[in-house]
């Protein structure tokens, strides 16, 4: 699915033959297929090198140049799957990364609810990249903080959800929209979240713990009385237009995203 979808990652190769005395000769700016399989194997290599000594941001780079010059590369799903759990690592990491983490020395006065909203991030995630245990912090101590802001873009044509900072793409996760295509398109925040929420179903209320909630584990509501981006409790809907007009996420995915998104964070809806 992140393969076929995420076009503004392919570059399309063509192969330019020339005829001459009955024999085709390839053009000499594109080389043999071979060839980039082992100019490719040779970066996978080294990226899962770097990977193994936790050079993090290094291995990223050499997975995204194999992603973007070889997209015919023989294991391009494992380039695919390993980017993905990277992006996810240094988010959570305490690597820094210029232009989106930032040092912060505590000082008087500061919480962790405080901090997240001056850097636009959450407390979970703040927490998660420090390996803090609560939320307990000492004059003095310094934290990294995650700074870039993140975005959403949900694609129902092919019932993906993209996660991204900027035009970044960091994941991609399979999702259920409205049935009869009627959620709706836009650009939306997220204006609140909810940890095991209550269904207010038509006509009744549906307690968090009840195996019929349809919500599931974590509610990030838009900006827009009664949609939002949430779990489920029927995973094989997902891929399919199966919803209200909601955003259907497998439980596990929308706890990964909520841990990360904060209020505010933009949502963009395409046909």
């Amino acid at each position: 699915m992140f393969k076929h979808k995420v076009s503004i990652l392919v570059v399309i190769f063509s192969t330019v033959i020339l005829i001459n005395a009955g024999c085709s000769k390839q053009n000499a700016s594109n080389p043999p297929k071979s060839a980039q399989q082992a100019a490719a194997t040779d970066l996978f290599n080294r990226a899962e090198e770097f990977k193994s000594q936790n050079e993090l941001v290094k291995a990223k780079e050499l997975y995204q140049q194999i992603f973007t010059e070889y997209p015919n590369f023989d294991k391009i799903d494992a380039v695919q799957q390993q980017m993905g759990r990277l992006n996810l690592d240094l988010i959570y990491s305490k690597t820094m990364i210029e232009g989106k983490t930032v040092m912060h020395t505590i000082i008087a006065g500061d919480t962790l609810g405080k901090l997240a909203k001056q850097y636009g991030t959450t407390i979970a995630l703040i927490k998660k990249s420090n390996g803090l245990k609560s939320d307990v912090i000492r004059l003095g101590d310094t934290l990294r903080v995650w700074t870039a802001p993140f975005n959403l873009a949900v694609d129902k044509s092919q019932n993906v959800l993209m996660f991204k900072t900027g035009d970044e793409i960091l994941g991609v996760y399979s999702v259920a929209t409205g049935k009869d295509n009627i959620t709706p398109v836009g650009e939306f925040t997220i204006a609140n979240k909810l940890e095991n929420p209550t269904w207010f179903k038509s006509g009744a209320i549906v307690a968090p713990e009840s195996p019929e909630n349809a919500l599931g584990t974590r509610w990030m509501g838009f900006n827009l009385k009664g949609y939002g981006i949430h779990g489920t409790i029927e995973p094989e809907s997902i891929g399919r237009q199966a919803t209200a007009g909601c955003i259907r996420m497998r439980n596990e995915d929308v706890e990964q995203l909520y841990e990360i998104i904060p209020l505010g964070t933009k949502v963009v809806v395409t046909d």
